[in-house]
């Protein structure tokens, strides 16, 4: 007998920057602890985290973003999948729940709001953009 082992896709997040703040999205369903994040999707075959990340905003925000460059990969410590954290900018739209299946809510978050939403610490790569990145 022979077993087949699927191994889940890898997830790829949007860091998305404007005036100040940056986007995160609520999950309608929570996965694990994970409530409040960046907007994020599992990554098609023969896609790349960038593209991934650029599609996904679209398909949950509404927002045309453009990728900027990759962050950094890991682990997710809370849902044991490969996470890809793209930093990205606006080129149009409006950010707005867009899936209502996958979202309730949206929300642009100062550099000094991010621990109201997320509880534990960012990946340390994205928390550097960050603080680089944000007013604080």
């Amino acid at each position: 007998m022979t077993e087949t082992i699927t191994e889940k896709p890898g997830i790829s997040a949007a860091i998305i920057v404007q005036d100040g703040k940056v986007l995160m999205v609520r999950r309608a369903v929570k996965e694990g602890k994970l409530s409040w994040q960046f907007p994020a999707g599992a990554i098609e075959p023969g896609e790349g985290a960038e593209d991934a990340a650029v599609r996904e905003t679209l398909e949950e925000t509404g927002l045309t973003v453009k990728a900027v460059r990759l962050l950094g990969e890991r682990i997710h410590p809370n849902t044991g999948r490969l996470m890809s954290y793209t930093a990205a900018t606006v080129i149009e739209g409006e950010a707005r729940v867009a899936d209502a299946e996958e979202l309730d809510a949206v929300a642009w978050v100062a550099h000094s709001e991010i621990t109201d939403y997320v509880p534990y610490p960012l990946y340390d790569k994205v928390q550097a953009y960050l603080d680089e990145v944000l007013p604080h």
